[in-house]
């Protein structure tokens, strides 16, 4: 069905181009030939007057002149319309296809969204049921009912995470509103660790807090979803045996922060993408991992809301770096000010 779309434009543009050309050689005929008629009549009017001498005298005449600037502008005003139409028709065209297939890429976005969310949401919900199936049908001792429960709840967090996960998308689709605080940065990130590491048991990541980052001024609950969603992505596409390096450190009066994995990478091609509502990577390791596309999109929308930058590197010899710069965060005034606002 896109093809025929897809030809039927091209072929609608072709018939548009053939016909306005074939319009533009009429026009330019009909052009000359008023041009010569008129150009005849002006020399038998002079040979009448008994005052057509030579050929190139009448050239030279002032009314043949005129005559013939008249038909030159028509002329120019003719080829130049046309190729004025020739390049709108050429510019329309250009943004029709590209809104088709801007179209087209978000319908596929929302597809991909929607079966991912729905596996996303079918599979903790499936895992509760079957614990709490297990519970009231088996007689459990207490060992193995604080497993399945354990399992539940960790099921339950899950899906609490991926719903928060949707509203707080939705939320930024508009401006959010920063609160800057105080925040301990060491304190929030261990925290964080701490809860990746029960997911991914086999990790490794290492903490590098430079002198004077230990505490932020910053919008502390921005700054812990922006490093627990680098923390997690990093993590969930690097692999067996993930290892993820976080660095803050001091730039002047920014805050600079790297997350560094050594995982699968991302294609150039894409880097510019990633940070789309719904876009996922295309390759096998992503389409075989838990996701719903909202992560990064998540982690722009807040750095754009703190005046921030985010860019994505390679990592050597393998992986990504995503480097954020966040302006006045580590503005000792400000810390100042915070405190004694919160006391």
């Amino acid at each position: 069905m896109n093809y025929r779309l897809k030809l039927l434009s091209y072929v609608v543009m072709a018939y548009m181009l053939l016909a306005f050309a074939w319009w533009t050689i009429l026009l330019n005929q009909k052009n000359e030939e008023a041009y010569e008629a008129k150009r005849e009549m002006l020399r038998v009017a002079k040979m009448a007057n008994s005052t057509y001498t030579t050929e190139a005298e009448f050239r030279q005449s002032d009314r043949y002149t005129n005559l013939r600037e008249r038909y030159k502008r028509r002329q120019a005003m003719i080829f130049g319309e046309s190729l004025v139409f020739v390049l709108s028709l050429f510019v329309g065209f250009w943004f029709i296809n590209k809104g088709y297939r801007d179209i087209i890429k978000n319908s596929r976005s929302k597809t991909n969204f929607l079966l991912s969310i729905s596996h996303e949401l079918k599979s903790p919900v499936a895992s509760v049921k079957l614990a709490l199936e297990t519970i009231l049908k088996r007689d459990l001792d207490k060992s193995q009912l604080e497993q399945v429960a354990g399992g539940a709840i960790a099921e339950t967090e899950r899906l609490k995470s991926l719903i928060g996960n949707l509203l707080l998308a939705a939320r930024l689709e508009e401006a959010y509103e920063i609160n800057k605080e105080p925040v301990d940065s060491g304190k929030v990130l261990h925290q964080i660790v701490n809860i990746e590491k029960i997911k991914f048991q086999d990790a490794d990541i290492e903490l590098h807090l430079q002198a004077g980052t230990e505490e932020i001024y910053t919008d502390k609950f921005a700054f812990a979803t922006i490093m627990h969603n680098l923390i997690e992505n990093a993590l969930k596409y690097s692999g067996e045996n993930p290892k993820v390096e976080v660095v803050l450190k001091k730039r002047e009066t920014a805050l600079e922060i790297a997350v560094a994995d050594q995982g699968v990478g991302i294609p150039d091609e894409e880097k510019d993408r990633i940070f789309e509502k719904f876009y996922r990577l295309g390759h096998e390791i992503t389409r075989s991992t838990k996701g719903t596309g909202l992560g990064l999109f998540i982690i722009n929308k807040m750095v754009e809301a703190l005046n921030g930058k985010i860019q994505v590197e390679d990592n050597d010899p393998a992986g990504s770096v995503f480097r954020i710069l966040l302006k006045n965060h580590l503005n000792t005034p400000g810390l100042s000010e915070g405190r004694e606002n919160r006391d």
